[in-house]
């Protein structure tokens, strides 16, 4: 079974494949898989981390994922798409538990809607920044 995401006057997005004989990751936020339509470019959004503008990262992990997510939407903002057009997240989590997946998925949810990406979580022992504890990279399928 397939869903196709609504359409807009710049052309077809992404459409969200949800095969039958699996189990809905949907209540874990992300999609089995997604297809990136023919027309359009794609966009590789670098990892993004949960530094604030000033590059300061709180401890707090749920704080970093937040700030994450507010950084991957300024850079769709700069790219000219919204979250409907991202296609596949990757995601790395230091020191993950199933805590931190909580936190992760309400954020994911929160931010992506009815149109959750394909998506990797990746635990890690550290990143490349030592407080750093969460890291998003992502996909963008641009009209």
């Amino acid at each position: 079974m397939t869903s196709r995401n609504q359409n807009t006057s710049n052309g077809a997005l992404p459409i969200i494949v949800k095969p039958p004989h699996l189990h809905d990751p949907t209540p874990n936020g992300y999609s089995t898989a997604v297809v990136s339509p023919a027309a359009g470019r794609l966009a590789f959004v670098s990892g993004q981390g949960g530094q604030d503008q000033n590059g300061s990262l709180s401890p707090e992990f749920s704080n970093q994922v937040e700030q994450t997510y507010a950084n991957l939407a300024a850079v769709l903002d700069a790219l000219g798409a919204r979250p409907r057009h991202v296609v596949k997240l990757t995601v790395f989590v230091v020191d993950h538990d199933m805590s931190k997946l909580g936190v992760l998925t309400e954020n994911v949810k929160r931010m992506f809607g009815d149109t959750l990406p394909a998506q990797t979580l990746i635990p890690v022992p550290k990143l490349a920044i030592d407080p750093m504890l969460v890291e998003v990279d992502a996909v963008v399928h641009l009209d």
